[in-house]
């Protein structure tokens, strides 16, 4: 609200640096930390002269920062404090502990201003840590599945009869962490932890319902996984799975098939691809 003359100062209680008395003098200067204060009233103040508190109105008063005592001090007089109370209609920050649900409007959050998108990774929350309060980060909260990546290929891969061949993924979807490249995707530094794996393809004819098809996924140069599929027409192979992957960890993805001859691993955005992502924990 409006106020005419100087506003209040609320809730802030100080006491005024130590002042020398002068023999013959009434009035003197109030100051904290060496600049001059100016209580709102004398009854807002606390003054101790010679050990006895004084009255505010008969035994001082106060005009802008000077108190003027109702007679000349003498040599040998003790201007032992004065505290400046602030406002009185607010006592200052109430003691620790002492705030409870009951004297909190019921929309102190649901009458700030809403969000009206997602919150940026620098927006901070406030939480409970076993009963004390701090401030998080977004981005530490829940977060995101990155890093993620999708890569497929351009152009047919001839997998020799009963042997791995590694895919070479050729076509890069996208790639959050730039931790794809050179047909591997490669945990980057900070972010080991639970990761998801899909990779598929589609075979060519093997020539027989009993013969297999075979999808396999390496880690660190070597089998950790494999899915499998037979047919004799064009089949889809396919796997999926999580790992407990390291930094520094790196997954390829390798075709084997047993049709007798050299078969071609067939490109096709929609049946031959490899993505991976992590898991938020």
């Amino acid at each position: 609200m409006p106020y005419i003359g100087k506003q209040p100062t609320v809730g802030n209680f100080q006491v005024c640096d130590a002042i020398s008395v002068v023999n013959g003098q009434a009035a003197y200067t109030m100051q904290v930390g060496g600049s001059n204060v100016e209580p709102e009233n004398a009854n807002h103040m606390l003054v101790s002269l010679n050990g006895i508190l004084q009255k505010p109105g008969s035994s001082f008063t106060i005009s802008g920062s000077t108190i003027t005592f109702a007679s000349n001090l003498a040599t040998g007089d003790v201007i032992d404090f004065i505290t400046l109370l602030g406002d009185t209609l607010n006592t200052g920050a109430p003691s620790d502990d002492t705030v409870t649900a009951a004297k909190l409007n019921n929309d102190v959050i649901s009458g700030q201003t809403a969000l009206t998108s997602s919150p940026d990774d620098t927006d901070e929350l406030l939480i409970s840590d076993a009963g004390t309060l701090k401030r998080i980060d977004v981005s530490l909260v829940g977060g995101k599945n990155t890093p993620n990546f999708k890569v497929d290929l351009s152009a047919n891969i001839s997998v020799a009869n009963s042997t791995n061949v590694k895919i070479t993924w050729d076509v890069e979807q996208w790639d959050t962490a730039n931790a794809f490249a050179s047909n591997k995707f490669t945990v980057p530094s900070g972010q080991g932890g639970k990761y998801f794996f899909h990779a598929q393809y589609i075979m060519a004819d093997l020539g027989g319902s009993d013969k297999q098809m075979q999808i396999k996924l390496f880690k660190n140069g070597s089998e950790i996984s494999y899915g499998y599929n037979r047919g004799e027409r064009d089949r889809t192979c396919e796997i999926n799975t999580v790992l407990n992957l390291s930094a520094n960890d790196y997954i390829e993805v390798y075709a084997r098939q047993n049709g007798g001859t050299t078969v071609n691993l067939l490109t096709d955005a929609a049946g031959t691809h490899f993505l991976g992502f992590k898991l938020i924990e």
